[in-house]
């Protein structure tokens, strides 16, 4: 495949994540195995299968790769995808991707569906992806994959086979719902999203932001831009149950070896092993 883009990726009980994140260039994640990826600031040509994208926010970093992934998926001869955005860029996407293909002659065929906090998107039988509100300098959302499972209530365990099918022909609810939080998407967000959703720390895979690790940068001037800092990972570092923790977008003030030096002072047991920090 071509090699267009960094990706790192690690496997997870099941489960792939791809991606790369670095604040102010670019920033994109998939998880093939769920068939979807969450925000577009670029786009690795191997990443072209996945069909279903889920958007944060609108700064070029996470979303400037949308109109060249729908042309490419086009030319390839693919079915348009699914572009899940906040509501309020909808319109204004629209008339972006209107642009480019007047531009390009080219057809841009996607769906985009707007979603606002409180959302819950049926993505399939076994998945429910519920949206929550992250805060950013512009309007930004994260993103709760839940897998879904219904199991046969308590009373009917013991019933054979034929008479749970009579109960359930007959219209009698039989099965019980269950969610269990597989991944935990934050885009740009200040640390107060996982005080706001607690469901974050329990999702098997967390996928979130830290920009900024040096003890120097300022967490208030930090936040007010809609960042966190490692400061307030280890202000909840007793929180956090999740099995994976990745967390990226640092800023391009460090580089590799400075940022890794920086966490493991802070966190040297980098949360039982389960921080993995991507640059």
């Amino acid at each position: 495949m071509l090699d267009n883009a960094p990706v790192k990726s690690i496997h997870h009980d099941g489960l792939t994540v791809e991606g790369y994140s670095r604040a102010a260039v670019q920033s994109y994640w998939r998880i093939p195995e769920l068939r979807m990826g969450f925000d577009l600031g670029a786009h690795p040509w191997d990443f072209m299968g996945t069909s279903n994208w889920f958007i944060s926010h609108t700064h070029l970093d996470h979303i400037a790769a949308l109109p060249s992934y729908v042309a490419r998926r086009r030319m390839m001869k693919m079915s348009p995808p699914t572009v899940y955005l906040p509501e309020y860029a909808v319109g204004n996407v629209k008339s972006i991707l209107s642009a480019f293909t007047r531009l390009d002659r080219g057809r841009l065929p996607c769906e985009l569906i707007g979603v606002i906090p409180g959302d819950e998107i049926e993505f399939s039988r076994e998945l429910i992806i519920d949206v929550i509100k992250t805060r950013h300098t512009i309007p930004s959302v994260g993103y709760i994959v839940y897998q879904r499972r219904f199991k046969l209530k308590k009373e009917y365990l013991e019933l054979p086979g034929d008479e749970i099918r009579k109960l359930r022909e007959g219209g009698t609810e039989i099965t019980v719902e269950h969610r269990t939080p597989l991944v935990g998407f934050v885009g740009d967000s200040t640390p107060e999203v996982f005080d706001e959703y607690p469901i974050l720390y329990q999702t098997k895979i967390l996928i979130s932001e830290l920009t900024f690790v040096d003890p120097q940068h300022r967490k208030e001037l930090i936040h007010k831009n809609g960042h966190m800092h490692i400061d307030d990972y280890v202000a909840r570092a007793d929180k956090f149950e999740n099995e994976i923790i990745i967390v990226g977008h640092l800023s391009t003030r460090y580089n590799a070896r400075q940022a890794k030096h920086l966490v493991e002072k802070r966190l040297p047991d980098m949360l039982g092993g389960r921080l993995h920090v991507w640059l």
